[in-house]
Formats: structure tokens, sequence, C-alpha cells
């Protein structure tokens, strides 16, 4: 289960912060990510070969929405939650102020 506000860590280097929790697991393909603090769990885990390189302040969420995290470091890491590809959240279209 992850909840709001936990920090993981992917062996790519990659940490972030759940800002939407659920009752699942993060994965780096098939590496479990680690919470913040317990990433000496990690020495040794190869980073994925479909790691994309995730960027400070990017947000990814689930295909339904349910699950989000936001990056606090960038890295490379492959995220899936229970299995399934996480996809980068687009920006909000905010109306025009003229």
């Amino acid at each position: 289960m992850v909840k709001t506000g936990q920090r993981y860590v992917s062996p790519g280097g990659a940490e972030m912060v759940v800002t939407k929790g659920g009752d699942g697991d993060f994965t780096d393909g098939d590496t479990p990510l680690q919470l913040k603090g317990a990433e000496a769990a990690l020495a040794g885990a190869a980073v994925s070969a479909d790691a994309i390189d995730m960027a400070l302040g990017k947000r990814f969420t689930t295909a339904d929405g349910a699950v989000s995290v936001l990056v606090t470091k960038a890295g490379r890491c492959d995220l899936r939650y229970n299995g399934e590809a996480m996809e980068l959240q687009q920006p909000k279209e905010l109306p025009s102020s003229d």
C-alpha cells in the first residue's frame, strides 16, 4: 500500500513523493521501489531497460487517475503501479487572461 506523502527511490536515482495513494506497489520495471531511507536495498539493482528520464517537478499518474506521484529528484525509472506503466500528467489548461 502506498500512502500520500511517502517518498520512494528508484535504482536509477529518481525520487518521488506520493500525492495520491492507493492499495498497490510501485516498481521500476520488475524491481520494487524502496522508501526513502531504505535505498540500501537497491544496491546492485539494475535500472530497467525501458527506463525514461524523469525530470524534476513532473507528475505521473495511473491511467484511471487513482494514484499519482511528483518527481522530487531527477533520474531514470520505468515507473509502474501494480505492473501498469504510469503516464506523464499533462498540465491543466488555464483560461486566457486577456
